[in-house]
């Protein structure tokens, strides 16, 4: 049972306090409720350009990392397509250092040309790197516009193409800053070797004058029900045949996400997972196989992804795939089996919550998601899972017409 304190300052701002006496050690954690999807299609990457230019500068304060390396402590950030997170560590007695530099970035951030041409050359870089000349690249580029139509999961977390990115003007950048990462829309936890009155106060200091700003309302277009399956072929300079199939499952807060988060661990959770067993092991169609989902907050989507063995044609490595699909679907696992990827998932929340950083980021997306206390019983939603809702949102979920295949060929 992780405890936690919480307040609301004037401005909006959530403030979580998670007191753990047993360490040295203090971790600042701000999440701000914004990800890729909050976007305008026309001007995708701009989340995740917020990411590089967080550190590169704020109103009193030129560079982010020096005084914080000074007082001990380290920081990163990560951005998906749901939210952004920043957080740093430091030692519990210089914790107002963290204070400090994370209320002065969600004050106004160093908007100037010189700071956005830097960092957006450095995002441009990433693109080109990472989605452009490397080799499967941009398979889940051309995978998530063809499962989604409408919904902005349909582009990823870098943006949809490189222009959107070397275009962003200062100006459309600074609307998106003050459209999203105000008070309104954050939640900052603290947790480790700290007390809440001690928090209260530096929160109030250091955060309360911030101006509120508006209340950010989703209105995301809804994604249609996908009625007939879709399939793209394309030819790539790559070493391997690839295959990746995805299907929609349900959204972070519904009941048929734990189905489906204990189904891929069946289909592809390691080792002894049936993928890995027939495919790889018996068959030897597949030097690697996964299966996996994004954790999306809205219908994500459920993922079997693989590289061929050289001289396995496409076909095959197709068909074996359906094959142990349909036998999921077929026939009720056994309890065992149940269990065994019960126990995996009960030994990977509590080897997350280990750590106070973690602790501190999980807090915060359950606050996020409407409620950080729902963390305490999240394991019970996945123990409340029996044979037949497995076996039930299998044959949901697989459904042929609810299917998106990529067949990524060698040249």
């Amino acid at each position: 049972m992780i405890q936690f304190d919480r307040f609301v300052l004037d401005n909006g701002l959530r403030v979580l306090v998670h007191e753990d006496p047993s360490t040295p050690m203090a971790v600042v954690n701000v999440m701000y409720d914004v990800g890729a999807r909050d976007e305008n299609p026309a001007q995708t990457g701009f989340a995740h350009l917020f990411e590089h230019l967080m550190f590169g500068g704020s109103v009193n304060i030129k560079d982010y990392d020096e005084p914080l390396q000074r007082a001990g402590g380290e920081n990163n950030a990560y951005t998906t397509n749901d939210l952004t997170n920043y957080y740093c560590q430091l030692p519990a007695q210089n914790i107002e250092t963290a204070f400090w530099l994370e209320s002065d970035r969600m004050l106004s951030l160093a908007f100037g040309e010189k700071s956005l041409a830097t960092q957006r050359k450095v995002v441009c870089e990433e693109f080109k790197e990472h989605y452009i000349n490397k080799p499967y690249g941009d398979v889940w580029h051309k995978m998530r516009s063809l499962a989604y139509t409408v919904h902005p999961y349909r582009w990823m977390t870098i943006g949809k193409e490189l222009s959107h990115v070397e275009n962003a003007k200062i100006d459309d950048v600074k609307n998106f800053f003050f459209k999203h990462y105000r008070p309104v829309n954050a939640i900052l936890v603290v947790a480790g070797n700290v007390k809440l009155e001690q928090v209260k106060r530096l929160a109030e200091k250091w955060f309360g004058p911030i101006e509120m700003g508006k209340k950010y309302e989703r209105q995301l277009p809804v994604e249609p029900l996908q009625t007939e399956a879709r399939k793209l072929e394309v030819e790539a300079n790559v070493p391997l045949d690839a295959f990746v199939k995805t299907w929609h499952m349900d959204a972070r807060l519904s009941p048929g996400y734990y189905a489906a988060d204990l189904l891929t661990e069946i289909l592809g959770g390691g080792a002894a997972s049936r993928l890995y067993q027939t495919l790889v092991k018996e068959k030897q169609y597949f030097s690697s196989i996964d299966c996996y989902h994004f954790g999306s907050l809205d219908s994500g989507l459920v993922a079997v992804d693989g590289k061929l063995v050289k001289g396995v044609s496409m076909e095959t490595a197709v068909k074996a795939v359906d094959e142990e699909i349909e036998k999921l679907k077929a026939s009720k696992i056994e309890a065992k089996e149940l269990q065994k990827v019960i126990n995996r998932t009960e030994s990977v929340i509590a080897f997350e919550d280990m750590s106070v950083m973690s602790r501190a980021s999980s807090i915060a997306l359950y606050e996020l998601l409407g409620d950080a206390s729902m963390m305490n019983t999240e394991f019970q939603k996945y123990q409340a899972i029996g044979i037949d809702d497995i076996h039930a949102y299998a044959n949901k979920i697989f459904d042929n017409n609810n299917s998106n295949t990529l067949l990524y060929h060698a040249q």
